[in-house]
């Protein structure tokens, strides 16, 4: 049986309940289902590969420890982002703290790409994926981390401040604040930033300042209407 079949239709919040029964498979099910987003959002996030690994690794194990904790009353992906941006942010702070730089080198910034185009993307692509990634590096964690959910990998407003455990108009205040110090950083990307050649300037073009994205929008899970989860614990999907 291929692995995961035996899972096969059960929804997150099930596999997290059988896991706490005890089910040896379910909490790998789960991490298999959503390992690619948390890698993304910790990857961009702190801009460092060993960094990433490092705080998915301490997410997953919080989140395999507090799954009892877990009441419902958000979805498991929401929980499951909530303790990763969490370690995330705690570790960002932390090398805020050593005044070390989250980028530092031309190779970590290409390993910040999607997998299926590091190799095959066109090398203008590549180059405005590093310029992004190593402007991204110059914001505080929090606006960091609001500007990786809402502009990088598509999530609502109201689902970034669900997994950050804020309120809507704070996110979209550090999407902003994000956005005003990265327009200076980033004009020469837009098409029409100097050197670029104005084409149709006759048309209507909404001037927007928000970030360029690093890969195509994702499918966002339906939004759900619970609250955020009050029994969840710092390490274990609360905040500082």
């Amino acid at each position: 049986m291929a692995a995961g079949a035996a899972h096969d239709g059960v929804s997150d919040q099930d596999l997290l309940t059988r896991h706490v029964e005890g089910d040896p498979d379910a909490f790998g099910e789960l991490v298999r289902r959503h390992r690619d987003r948390l890698w993304a959002v910790a990857l961009r996030t702190l801009g460092d590969r060993e960094e990433a690994s490092d705080a998915v690794q301490d997410a997953l194990v919080s989140a395999y420890r507090a799954a009892h904790t877990f009441r419902g009353q958000s979805a498991v992906t929401t929980w499951l982002h909530r303790i990763t941006v969490n370690a995330c942010l705690d570790r960002a702070r932390k090398a805020a703290s050593r005044k070390t730089s989250p980028v530092d080198d031309t190779e970590r910034l290409e390993q910040l790409l999607e997998p299926h185009e590091s190799a095959s993307a066109p090398a203008e692509r590549n180059d405005l994926h590093r310029q992004l990634i190593e402007a991204m590096g110059t914001l505080p964690p929090d606006q960091r981390a609001a500007l990786v959910l809402v502009d990088m990998q598509g999530y609502p407003v109201a689902e970034a401040a669900r997994i950050l455990e804020v309120p809507t108009g704070t996110v979209k205040s550090r999407c902003a604040r994000g956005r005003a110090r990265l327009l200076p950083l980033l004009t020469h990307l837009r098409p029409d930033g100097p050197g670029e050649k104005k084409r149709g300037e006759g048309r209507n073009r909404t001037q927007g300042t928000s970030v360029p994205p690093a890969a195509g929008p994702r499918q966002a899970d339906p939004p759900d209407s619970g609250s955020n989860d009050p029994a969840a614990v710092k390490g274990g999907g609360g905040r500082a």
